[in-house]
């Protein structure tokens, strides 16, 4: 059995990506600041398939206690969705807030980048597979989207990243969702895609042969 573990899981498409994941036989171990609602989900997933961390993906040291209390319940570490993700509250350069832009460049751009290092070591063992909520909004120009900016960082660094470790035999995939109905917005979206559906993305992903490598999917609702 597979493990799977997952940042930004309490809700939206990290929760969805969960569920669809134990279906699929794997464990999960379910990563967010938020332990109540973590707690909640593992309750209706099942102890023996699911466990729960308390982590801000901000603090690389959070981060490094998270696997080592990962790789101490389930022994291995195959797949990491690095989904933890937060947006803005501001609109652009001239009127934007400065500690909303470090809020978002340490939780979108670093924090990923400190999962796949302190999970590095355990993934290569496995020869598992890294997937990277990047967006949409990291593929095309957005006026004064700064969010949009820390997308596009992971755009590169996801390619990046995939070159590295293609020789260890690791697979790199980029999910670039465009808008999902999700609490990462205030208001309901409901032209947009919802949670299961990029969650279905990821499943595609991670089930592909040994030798097959998806490296990017992007999605998006049919109606704009």
């Amino acid at each position: 059995m597979k493990t799977m573990l997952i940042t930004g899981a309490s809700t939206g498409i990290g929760a969805a990506t969960a569920r669809r994941a134990v279906a699929a036989g794997y464990r999960v171990a379910l990563a967010a600041r938020s332990k109540d609602k973590l707690d909640s989900l593992v309750t209706e997933l099942g102890q023996d398939s699911a466990m729960a961390v308390a982590c801000d993906v901000s603090d690389y040291a959070a981060q490094q206690a998270m696997t080592a209390a990962v790789l101490e319940r389930f022994g291995s570490i195959d797949v990491v969705f690095a989904n933890a993700g937060v947006g803005s509250n501001s609109s652009g350069t001239a009127k934007g807030d400065v500690e909303d832009w470090h809020r978002m460049v340490t939780t979108n751009v670093l924090g990923v980048m400190y999962t796949v290092k302190a999970t590095h070591d355990a993934v290569v063992a496995a020869k598992g597979h890294y997937v990277l909520t990047g967006s949409i909004a990291g593929r095309k120009v957005l006026a004064g989207s700064i969010y949009g900016a820390t997308k596009w960082a992971i755009t590169g660094y996801g390619q990046n990243l995939r070159e590295e470790l293609r020789d260890d035999g690791v697979k790199v995939t980029l999910i670039e969702p465009g808008m999902v109905d999700t609490p990462f917005f205030d208001q309901r979206k409901p032209d947009a895609m919802q949670a299961d559906d990029v969650a279905g993305a990821v499943l595609y992903a991670i089930s592909q042969p040994e030798n097959v490598l998806t490296g990017e999917i992007w999605i998006e609702p049919m109606k704009r």
